[in-house]
């Protein structure tokens, strides 16, 4: 079962291994900034990934569309559009 971490001190976060990374922070009680409810279409969800990039699904379409669109910097992450595939770090500005 992958984990979800924080860079600031928060507990980690067990998770199935698919689970979108939204659905999985607001689960765990973590507020997610959204406008759109994880439609893909604000990209106010995005997190930054501190480690385990590479346990992350691939970014799609709409992610991608969203990053060049609302100027997402590298090493964020739209989390209405991710599944966790095994353990990640994340950080947001918001929390």
């Amino acid at each position: 079962m992958p984990l979800i971490s924080f860079k600031k001190n928060r507990s980690p976060l067990p998770v199935e291994t698919g689970a979108n990374l939204m659905e999985a922070l607001l689960n765990g009680g973590l507020p997610v900034a959204s406008s759109c409810s994880g439609d893909g279409v604000c990209a106010k969800c995005r997190v930054q990934i501190v480690e385990g990039s590479e346990n992350l699904s691939s970014e799609n379409e709409t992610e991608a569309f969203l990053r060049e669109s609302k100027g997402v910097p590298q090493g964020t992450r739209i989390s209405c559009q991710v599944q966790v595939l095994g353990d990640v770090t994340v950080d947001t500005t918001y929390w």
